[in-house]
């Protein structure tokens, strides 16, 4: 009989703030290409108060995710947040619908943290995050303005997204770094190293795109084991990057309340030690 492991429920980021590992994903509240506001205003404040209500701690937005209207809805809809961790990032211009540009010139990220600031109505941010480097802007320009914001208060914690090992340690040269958020699924393992890189520091690594459930030779296999624990595969999908490192904090994004509360009870889900390997194989 194969044993279950159970995994760990919390992490600490930055070994200060306690989230609980499963949080949210704040860019499907949005308008179609991640442009414009919530199509259904109401139904996304009230989504966004259920999660908290269901145990969820730990929110995850961007100042260009609308652009801006994500963030002025979550704090709409949680301010004053009493406890809540929100991160947000910073660094992508947007043009227009499913339109993205990188921008590390440092006085507009001294722009995007101010403009953050005021959007959460925070006098600090918890956790900023530089959405992407830019190619054109040394790492260490752009980074100027977070160095002055944290030293002035107005930020707890940094993080990256979308880096390589050699990135994080040239950024550490700067300030430090207490999480990465990069593509990773149970489909999509490019970024095995750096799982294993950051559980080691004790880094935080937050998978954008989580719900992924596996490639399509895996099917049977991923649909017998949400068969036996009475799950979906999208669920199953969760639950191993759970068990994957203690230091992953999954963010699904969803407009569903119904999906919502299937995210969160993810928590309950114990892969037994042949399911894992089954599916990391």
């Amino acid at each position: 009989m194969s044993s279950s492991t159970k995994h760990a429920a919390t992490f600490k980021i930055g070994s200060q703030l306690e989230v609980n590992r499963v949080g949210y994903g704040g860019m499907q509240l949005t308008g179609p290409g991640v442009w414009g506001d919530a199509e259904d205003r109401d139904n996304a404040i009230k989504l966004l108060r259920q999660a908290v209500t269901s145990g969820v701690n730990f929110i995850d937005t961007a100042d260009a995710y609308g652009p801006h209207t994500n963030e002025t809805l979550i704090a709409d809809a949680l301010h004053p947040y009493n406890g809540l961790i929100i991160a947000t990032k910073g660094g992508l211009m947007r043009t227009g619908p499913s339109q993205w540009a990188v921008n590390g010139k440092p006085e507009y990220i001294r722009d995007a943290i101010e403009g953050s600031l005021k959007r959460l109505r925070v006098a600090h941010i918890d956790l900023w995050q530089l959405h992407r480097f830019d190619a054109s802007v040394p790492i260490e320009e752009t980074l100027a303005p977070v160095v002055d914001a944290v030293k002035a208060g107005k930020i707890k914690h940094v993080g990256l997204s979308e880096v390589g090992i050699e990135q994080i340690e040239r950024a550490e040269k700067v300030l430090p770094i207490v999480s990465v958020q990069n593509k990773y699924n149970l489909n999509e393992r490019q970024w095995e190293e750096m799982v294993d890189y950051t559980a080691k520091r004790n880094i935080a690594f937050i998978p954008w795109y989580p719900l992924a459930s596996g490639p399509s030779k895996m099917a049977d296999k991923i649909t017998n084991i949400a068969t036996k624990h009475n799950a979906t595969t999208a669920q199953i999908a969760l639950a191993w990057l759970l068990r994957r490192s203690p230091n992953i904090l999954l963010i699904p994004g969803t407009k569903s309340i119904e999906h919502l509360q299937q995210n969160i009870a993810v928590n309950a889900i114990d892969l037994s030690d042949d399911e894992f390997a089954q599916l990391s194989a």
